[in-house]
């Protein structure tokens, strides 16, 4: 079976993300990088090309002269997708440009840094009839779906109660004063976007609360906070949360939380029971009764009490740990499906993964929200759906 050929744009040397991306395509063996634009800076995009093995002359300067040189390619040498692994200000302009040239897209979240910009790149996917998905990357998570698949399934009766909680602590001193170049976009709004933390990694909460539940938020009352005296976009976040089924949600964020990592947690409650999962243990899975009763369920290829969609997507048996690699892995080997399954004239008009064009829509309606219901003074606004 050919391999599914892959453009990236960013990720180059010093970069955060950007390997971690590479390291998922590769791990299914279904992907290959075949060319990139990995920095704005034309020396490291070749550094980066050159380490990674890459020809020279499939190596560009800068992510314009990639597409247009690839996109005159033969069609069964070019790239088929571009992966985005970009500071948010280059998302959607990349992402329209891409769709436009014939390429499938494959993007780092937020889609866009304001809804309007995200309205946007949702009409050129549609002209397009090409792929387009986002990495949030907890949906990768085998147990993360299948939390999904026993609420929605009815297990623990209809939710009433939501809570996620997504803690950093990196960002609790201002590094962008130092020289750290992933503290200096993340907090400028010309590179970000209309929000910090609720569009790093709010984004992400939302996206889960969402997803896990099968529920749309339709209100929220927000405060927005800043920690770091200077900042000009926020580094904490707290919102209730309605959900269109009448049931309520808390949401809480941050990136000053001096000593946490990554601890994104969700809990639903419902007539009958409860469900947690936290990044912290990925591999479990909590299930609460209304009498007290608690149980884990636990990840693995082999274990019996999970979907058996859940258990296609664990790599290893019970007792052997997968991670956050794999669970982009399992993003990308969608994806790659998904480009696969198309008909013989290359078109399609949707996209198989949950963070599609319609979730990028919504993260971007959901940052807005916060920031306008912080900005009244802490008032419930609807989130337009």
């Amino acid at each position: 079976m050919a391999r599914v050929r892959m453009a990236m744009v960013g990720g180059g040397e010093g970069a955060f993300i950007g390997e971690i991306h590479r390291a998922a395509a590769r791990l299914d063996g279904q992907i290959e990088l075949v060319c990139g634009a990995f920095s704005s800076r034309p020396e490291i995009s070749r550094q980066t090309g050159a380490r990674l093995g890459l020809p020279m002359d499939r190596v560009y300067s800068s992510w314009r002269d990639m597409l247009l040189q690839e996109s005159s390619l033969p069609e069964d040498s070019s790239a088929q997708f571009v992966s985005i692994v970009t500071p948010n200000d280059l998302h959607c302009v990349v992402a329209s440009a891409a769709l436009e040239s014939g390429f499938h897209v494959l993007s780092d979240k937020p889609a866009t840094r304001t809804l309007a910009e995200a309205q946007a790149l949702a009409e050129a996917v549609k002209r397009s009839n090409r792929l387009y998905a986002l990495t949030h990357t907890y949906l990768g998570y085998p147990l993360v779906a299948e939390a999904r698949a026993r609420v929605t399934g009815g297990e623990i009766g209809i939710v009433r109660r939501v809570q996620v909680e997504y803690p950093q602590g990196w960002l609790a001193t201002p590094l962008e004063s130092a020289g750290n170049r992933q503290a200096q976009w993340r907090t400028d709004p010309q590179r970000a976007g209309v929000g910090g933390s609720v569009g790093d990694i709010g984004v992400h909460a939302f996206n889960l609360a969402e997803y896990v539940t099968g529920l749309n938020v339709t209100r929220l009352c927000a405060d927005l906070g800043i920690a770091i005296p200077g900042r000009a976009l926020d580094d904490q976040a707290a919102a209730f949360l309605r959900f269109d089924n009448g049931a309520t949600g808390l949401l809480s964020v941050s990136q000053v939380s001096a000593g946490e990592e990554n601890d994104l947690t969700i809990k639903a409650y419902g007539e009958t029971g409860g469900i947690a999962w936290s990044h912290r243990d990925p591999n479990s899975l909590h299930i609460l009764s209304l009498k007290g009763a608690r149980r884990t369920v636990r990840a693995g290829s082999d274990v019996v009490d999970l979907r058996p969609a859940t258990r296609a997507a664990c790599r290893t048996p019970s007792g052997h740990p997968e991670g956050y690699i794999e669970a982009f892995a399992n993003i990308y080997r969608a994806f790659a499906e998904d480009i696969r399954g198309l008909c013989p004239t290359g078109s399609a008009a949707t996209v198989s993964s949950p963070a599609n064009i319609g979730a990028a829509l919504r993260g971007m309606a959901f940052i807005e929200a916060m920031v306008a219901s912080s900005a009244a003074g802490q008032r419930w606004v609807e989130l337009d759906a």
